[in-house]
């Protein structure tokens, strides 16, 4: 199965940049012998409308545009559940399991998601109440990434 973070917006360089590749880095080395065959970045350009209702719509249809046909698609959403990492290694590990060939994660625009976007999730998450900047929410979600592939294949990496 395939991960895609898919993202509004560009990511710096810097360390921020840097410990984000390092997560990727590991997950995409610790996936493969349970059945992740990558994970990688894609970065859409912000929309540049006016108004945040328009703003959100583009930035949803073109987010719904880059899926991979037959996706299954996790949406950041402030009103979303907050799963512990093993009941999110799980739902991967269940989709993987069905057969799931591609899973997105997407990290919408200043703004949030369009409507669109969200009727289409099958799993909206939360990172809890408080508001994150971009750059740390894909580190995040890279770090929860690596996390679920290694409770998956039992590694130590993850304590209870």
């Amino acid at each position: 199965m395939k991960i895609t973070i898919a993202c509004v917006g560009k990511m710096k360089a810097g360390a921020e940049r840097e410990l984000y590749q390092r997560y990727i880095d590991r997950a995409r080395k610790a996936g493969r012998g349970v059945g992740f065959t990558d994970v990688k970045l894609l970065e859409l350009m912000e929309s540049r409308a006016g108004r945040s209702a328009e703003r959100k719509a583009e930035e949803a249809a073109a987010l719904l545009k880059a899926m991979p046909s037959g996706a299954k698609l996790i949406v950041l959403d402030e009103r979303g559940k907050t799963p512990s990492s093993k009941d999110f290694a799980q739902k991967l590990g269940s989709w993987s399991g069905q057969g799931t060939s591609d899973v997105v994660l997407a990290i919408g625009g200043a703004d949030g998601h369009g409507g669109d976007l969200l009727t289409r999730a099958d799993l909206k998450l939360a990172l809890g109440a408080m508001t994150w900047p971009h750059q740390i929410v894909r580190i995040l979600c890279a770090e929860q990434i690596y996390r679920a592939i290694t409770i998956l294949s039992g590694h130590p990496y993850h304590r209870e």
